[in-house]
C-alpha cells in the first residue's frame, strides 16, 4: 500500500477505484486491482 499526501489525482487512475474514510485515514480501494490502494493520514 502506496502512503501518500495528496490523493486527489490518483482516484481518476482506474474506473473501479472508491475513495473510503476508515478512522480518521483516507483510503483509496480498488477489488479488481489492487496495486491501486492508497492510504492518507
Amino acid at each position: 500500500m502506496k502512503i501518500r499526501n495528496s490523493i486527489r489525482a490518483l482516484r481518476t487512475r482506474h474506473r473501479e477505484n472508491r475513495l473510503v474514510r476508515r478512522k480518521g485515514r483516507v483510503y483509496i480501494i480498488n477489488k479488481r486491482n489492487p496495486r491501486f490502494k492508497v492510504r492518507q493520514g
